[in-house]
């Protein structure tokens, strides 16, 4: 139940017409009387009253008004503590593993780390310049490996410029680690027993304290099930790949893309056509927490990668996928200056609205300076708050919703 002043245009679920409750902090409100007919007509005399068991609803943007949710819906308020909590036992994991947190630039002149379309913004200081929010951290923290921090990891906001979904918002939180001398085994090992801890204790949480949020029922124990990319498309399509390293394999694809009837994707270029394999053959297989590993080299230019399978370049990766979403990325970090270059090169080839690779050369010249074979590691937080938590939208896992609800908000201000 909830009351609204007459210049807010809401619906209300209402369940009796005497109210009593608590905030979010569990304080206690005074008990107060109102009539059905005064919250149908939006007349009741109080703005800031909170009662318990209501869903406040904006007919003008389809989303709920966070911040009073919060009062009236228990599960908001146990959500976002929830939140907290895994953050501090993945906070708490890092520290003892004797890695180092650090912050890293938001702002910088150009984007990397990632595929995506980055925000543009300027500087007072030289609006002439055109600089961008980061994607990734990646290449900062790298920067830091070589600078001879050996365990470094952050945990922080990123920010692309694409679509919503319910998995998917402009502004995101990540934690990434870099460890010198950790290889794609290790970092597999690490994931697992990360994610074992914290699944046992998120349930504990939300069994004892958390009571409103419904546990999901995933098994986390180790060791978790591997899928070698290229193997597992060739099985479920029951025809080999082409040499995706030849000058005619996106040609090729398109060519079984038709074959196999499967629509191409916007951007038919040889690394969107193979993501798009791995979402259609791929990602249904892993329900249960299941490793992706050996990608092919165009997908993952900041990798080390090696032959593998006949004709074959993999890279030394893997991505952590539960209930067919992609969880953590984890590789072996390229360490070579003239590999590295190289890969940059062929990215040049895969350019579109969203990719818009360049040949990075600062970050080419930090790692002449020598960058030790490390393994790095990256898990968006929403995500893992959505899935621990078993929500299907992003926005229930953020304290105000996504950018929609944001942008709604602050409409006319």
């Amino acid at each position: 139940m909830w009351a609204w002043s007459s210049d807010h245009q809401a619906s209300y679920l209402v369940e009796d017409s005497v109210a009593s409750g608590c905030s979010a902090q569990g304080l206690p409100y005074a008990p107060t009387e109102f009539s059905t007919r005064q919250l149908e007509e939006g007349t009741t005399p109080c703005l800031g009253l909170c009662v318990l068991g209501v869903l406040i609803y904006l007919p003008a943007t389809g989303q709920h008004r966070e911040a009073s949710n919060f009062l009236v819906n228990q599960r908001s308020s146990d959500l976002i503590r929830l939140r907290s909590e895994i953050v501090c036992y993945v906070r708490r994991y890092f520290l003892d593993d004797c890695q180092t947190e650090v912050q890293t630039p938001i702002l910088a002149a150009r984007a990397g780390g990632a595929i995506a379309r980055p925000f543009a913004t300027s500087a007072t200081e030289f609006p002439e310049r055109q600089l961008v929010l980061r994607i990734a951290p990646e290449l900062w923290l790298k920067r830091m490996i070589i600078g001879g921090h050996d365990r470094v990891f952050e945990i922080g906001p990123s920010f692309r410029n694409e679509g919503l979904d319910p998995s998917h918002n402009p502004e995101f939180t990540t934690c990434e680690f870099y460890r010198a001398y950790t290889n794609i085994d290790e970092l597999m090992s690490i994931t697992e027993t990360l994610f074992s801890g914290l699944a046992r204790h998120t349930t504990s949480l939300i069994r004892e304290t958390f009571t409103s949020i419904n546990p999901p029922n995933i098994d986390f124990t180790p060791p978790f099930r591997q899928i070698e990319f290229i193997p597992a498309i060739e099985a479920a399509i029951r025809r080999e790949l082409p040499d995706l390293t030849s000058a005619t394999a996106q040609a090729d694809l398109v060519k079984l893309f038709h074959d196999l009837a499967v629509p191409l994707p916007t951007s038919a270029t040889l690394p969107r056509l193979l993501d798009r394999l791995s979402n259609l053959y791929i990602e249904p297989q892993c329900t249960a927490p299941t490793f992706v590993i050996n990608h092919p080299e165009c997908l993952s230019p900041l990798s080390k990668s090696f032959a593998h399978s006949g004709a074959h370049r993999v890279s030394a990766r893997a991505e952590l996928f539960v209930n067919g979403q992609e969880l953590v990325n984890m590789y072996e970090e390229e360490n070579s200056p003239f590999e590295q270059r190289r890969k940059f090169v062929e990215q040049l080839n895969y350019r579109d609205d969203e990719n818009t690779a360049s040949i990075d050369e600062d970050y080419i010249e930090a790692l002449e300076w020598g960058l030790p074979p490390t393994g790095g590691w990256g898990c968006g937080i929403d995500r893992l708050c959505m899935l621990l938590s078993g929500t299907s939208r992003i926005g229930d896992v953020l304290s105000f919703g996504t950018l929609r609800n944001v942008a709604a908000s602050t409409k006319g201000s």
